[in-house]
């Protein structure tokens, strides 16, 4: 099968994959967000208000981020700065601009902030999940070439054309999203989250969590010196997280939240290595659960 960047061509206008299921990720989870408003207890029309300020500002911010982290290359080619058409849209940069349009819209409307978080975990990783593929489109953001023929089979790897079989982190990443989601919504329904801001957090944690691993894997990271770009905001996402447990759970939560907070350092100090990271988050998943099941507050209402 041959894969074609174009899907059509429009009044002269060639109109790519990548744009149209960047769209339709945005729809999806503009849709989804809609429907859980009520249960969140927020006005009518929040998330298409929010959406109509976050999608341009997180636009905006994932290219400035995989710009400024690709200066090399656009300090030589500044016509290129504004040519999204090739990809170069960083989700890290795109989510970053996304909570800082919501604060905004939050603060200038009197909403909670924490509920409107809430509102976009699932909504982001359902648009993550969907815009992945057009990476794949676009024939980008796969991993290390695939030596061994008995692997080169789709999921786990993937044919790009003119360059060979590679891991498929687009699909890796894509499905893990498809997860998230299902996992924040079924334990929203069982009232698995306690406070305002827990179903952001518990996003942000899986994604990170993903994202160290996966991001290993690829050859086409943001670097910043040795270190990939992606795998350090990882980093900072647990830590800050494993800091908000123990100031919200000072009593028990603290007693977890020491030992992952060690880890992390040592995954650090270990230069991101795939293999600390990942036991890293395992302590924090142990921590955020522990603390999640031992609070004693009021179920999260809304």
């Amino acid at each position: 099968m041959k894969i074609t960047r174009e899907a059509l061509t429009l009044f002269g206008f060639e109109v790519r994959w990548y744009g149209i299921l960047i769209a339709l990720g945005v729809l999806a989870a503009v849709l989804l967000a809609s429907r859980r408003e009520k249960r969140l207890g927020l006005r009518p029309d929040t998330a298409l208000n929010v959406a109509l300020i976050a999608v341009p500002v997180a636009i905006v911010c994932a290219r400035a981020y995989y710009v400024i982290f690709s200066w090399d290359y656009y300090a030589a080619h500044t016509e290129d700065i504004l040519n999204i058409r090739q990809g170069g849209l960083a989700i890290y940069g795109g989510v970053i601009g996304g909570v800082l349009a919501g604060f905004i819209y939050c603060k200038c409307t009197r909403t909670s902030f924490a509920a409107g978080l809430d509102l976009a975990a699932p909504s982001i990783a359902l648009g993550q999940a969907v815009g992945r593929w057009g990476n794949f489109l676009n024939q980008e953001a796969y991993g290390g070439a695939v030596a061994n023929p008995k692997l080169r089979f789709f999921p786990l790897a993937v044919e790009i054309e003119g360059v060979g079989w590679h891991w498929a982190t687009f699909f890796y990443e894509s499905l893990w999203c498809a997860l998230i989601v299902i996992f924040l919504l079924a334990m929203e329904r069982r009232c698995f989250f306690r406070r305002r801001g827990d179903v952001f957090g518990w996003y942000l944690f899986l994604y990170a969590l993903e994202r160290a691993l996966v991001e290993g894997l690829r050859t086409d990271s943001l670097y910043l010196g040795p270190l990939r770009v992606s795998q350090l905001l990882s980093l900072a996402a647990l830590l800050i997280l494993t800091l908000a447990l123990a100031r919200r759970a000072p009593r028990r939560g603290a007693a977890f939240a020491l030992p992952a907070l060690t880890t992390l350092a040592l995954g650090a100090c270990l230069a991101l290595d795939a293999a600390a990271l990942a036991v890293a988050a395992a302590a924090m998943l142990l921590a955020l659960t522990l603390w999640l099941y031992t609070r004693e507050t009021r179920i999260y209402e809304g």
